[in-house]
């Protein structure tokens, strides 16, 4: 098998027969040993019965049913798990991302490159949600010590070693392309052309990426931890020195603080120790999840393997 391409499947429909055609015209034009894996988690427009429908037309096509919804990026390791090419790609099912520039990822591959990723600088993005993510990947890289270019989406090539790598981290807190670039194989970038989602709307909400992101930062980092301790020092050694000054105050000056600076100090440290233990609680959250050691995905039926 030359190539695999894995496709998380999740709303959008609507897409999954157009990305097919367009994807198996495109891969027939690199490789005739190729496989197309949709893998559908739970989508709740019924985009299972498409996938069948394919499958039961092409054998080229994998079809793996999750049981329930378990996350993209379960839903991606469910189908990295069973790509069986010398090349495995991924790429998103709305057809934002151009089947079609496939190609030029899977070429600058061959040329002795581990990673390829698809830069999107064109994205088809509100203005706010594009500020959003650059201050969130400037604060990703501060506290992680580590780069990360918001372009960069799920659409890339990547070779069997590296997909062999990425999925034998069982970690229960995932991110695909997070972590293909942390592992540090030899990467390369390339520009590409990107379209209007198909249908709808991304079903990823304000709530659900502030999860994820507080996901991939508490998986990839202690630094949360570090800076609420520095935070903490910091308020006690402002503390103590206001406490100094208003002894001083109050003996020499004779001038009596009063109640309302003891509240708002008791206020603050009271709301520091709060954040403090929150922020140590997601992390033993996270210890709990992974300790459980409960498979990352179920899956239910899988067609074509």
């Amino acid at each position: 098998m030359d190539i695999s391409v894995v496709i998380p499947v999740y709303g959008c429909k609507a897409a999954v027969r157009e990305l097919y055609e367009r994807l198996t015209a495109t891969l027939s034009d690199i490789t005739a040993e190729y496989e197309i894996i949709f893998v559908n988690d739970a989508c709740p427009q019924g985009s299972w019965s498409v996938i069948d429908e394919i499958t039961s037309q092409d054998k080229k096509v994998v079809g793996i049913d999750l049981s329930r919804n378990f996350g993209q990026s379960k839903a991606i390791t469910a189908g990295l798990d069973h790509a069986s090419g010398d090349y495995i790609a991924v790429m998103d099912c709305d057809l934002q991302d151009r089947p079609e520039e496939l190609k030029k990822l899977y070429l600058k591959a061959k040329e002795g490159y581990d990673v390829v990723f698809g830069m999107r600088k064109e994205r088809k993005d509100t203005g706010f949600k594009k500020f959003v993510s650059k201050v969130y990947y400037k604060i990703y890289e501060k506290l992680s010590g580590f780069k990360y270019d918001p372009e960069i989406g799920n659409f890339s090539v990547c070779t069997k070693a590296v997909i062999k790598s990425f999925c034998d981290m069982r970690e229960y807190h995932r991110e695909y392309s997070t972590y293909i670039c942390w592992m540090g194989y030899k990467q390369a970038f390339i520009d590409i052309e990107t379209d209007p989602r198909k249908e709808g709307k991304s079903s990823y909400t304000f709530m659900k990426k502030l999860r994820l992101a507080e996901d991939i930062l508490t998986s990839q980092s202690d630094s949360l931890l570090r800076v609420s301790a520095y935070v903490g020092f910091g308020l006690t050694l402002i503390a103590f020195l206001y406490i100094v000054f208003l002894v001083i105050q109050y003996f020499v000056a004779d001038i009596d603080p009063g109640w309302t600076s003891v509240i708002a100090i008791v206020l603050l440290v009271g709301g520091l120790i709060i954040s403090s233990n929150g922020i140590a609680g997601i992390y033993i959250g996270k210890i709990f999840m992974q300790s459980k050691d409960r498979p990352l995905y179920i899956v239910r039926e899988i067609k074509n393997k």
